[in-house]
């Protein structure tokens, strides 16, 4: 799960949110809904991890007790056209970059560990992804200035950092990923009529459908059977 920082500041943003809901005494944009397409920004703070299933390879679990994979902090813009289908239903569609780091962290056996010092008990896989997420948005009424919505969607992202072709496949300093990602996702938002703008503040998961391993003969490769993204996002949103 999300660290308890990222709690906090999800449950400040609402109560912000309510104070603009509470504050709110004129209709701002009236008219903003009637238009069919609308075009915007969306800037996010995001956090990562690996799904992965341990190896049931005998041979690896006699040297590592576990591999696991902790959230990390990462950063996404990307520029947004939302299109209403009907009264109630929008199809959004918002290419843009992801900049994530992922961890996997080592426990190795302490014997192990003592004759073997030079091992990695953590290693990081810095990613850059272009993006290309669908997503439905399923709205409210909107309550004055006002509207909650959810939103589920498919996306495919590609890696141009990613060290697939990396040709030393011993090097004991990386994990080799695939550069091609799909992933499916959920959220909820509020979007908030102001004078001039609609702004939005979403909160998304996002769960990765591609297994990114590839197959390595060294220890840490084999410690894990398949690996997938999970991504949490805490999104703005800025339309005209």
């Amino acid at each position: 799960m999300p660290t308890v920082k990222t709690a906090r500041i999800i449950a400040i943003l609402f109560l912000l949110s309510l104070s603009l809901k509470a504050g709110a005494q004129v209709i701002n944009l009236a008219s903003f809904d009637e238009r069919p397409i609308h075009f915007g920004i969306q800037i996010g703070y995001t956090q990562s991890k690996f799904d992965l299933h341990y190896t049931d390879d005998p041979e690896v679990r006699e040297l590592l007790q576990s591999t696991k994979s902790y959230y990390n902090a990462g950063f996404h813009l990307a520029i947004l056209a939302d299109y209403q289908l009907y009264r109630y239903i929008n199809i959004r569609v918002s290419p843009g970059i992801t900049l994530i780091n992922r961890s996997l962290d080592f426990a190795w056996d302490e014997t192990y560990q003592q004759g073997h010092l030079n091992l990695d008990t953590r290693r990081s896989v810095e990613s850059v992804y272009g993006e290309i997420p669908v997503d439905l948005k399923f709205r409210a009424m909107r309550w004055r200035n006002m509207r909650p919505y959810l939103t589920t969607g498919v996306s495919y992202g590609f890696d141009f950092a990613s060290l697939r072709n990396n040709k030393n496949q011993n090097d004991q300093s990386i994990i080799r990923l695939n550069t091609s990602d799909f992933r499916y996702s959920a959220g909820v938002g509020f979007d908030f009529y102001l004078r001039y703008v609609r702004f939005a503040i979403e909160l998304k998961m996002a769960f990765g459908l591609t297994d990114l391993k590839i197959e390595d003969d060294d220890t840490y490769a084999r410690s894990f059977d398949n690996l997938n993204t999970r991504t949490f996002m805490l999104g703005f949103i800025f339309e005209g």
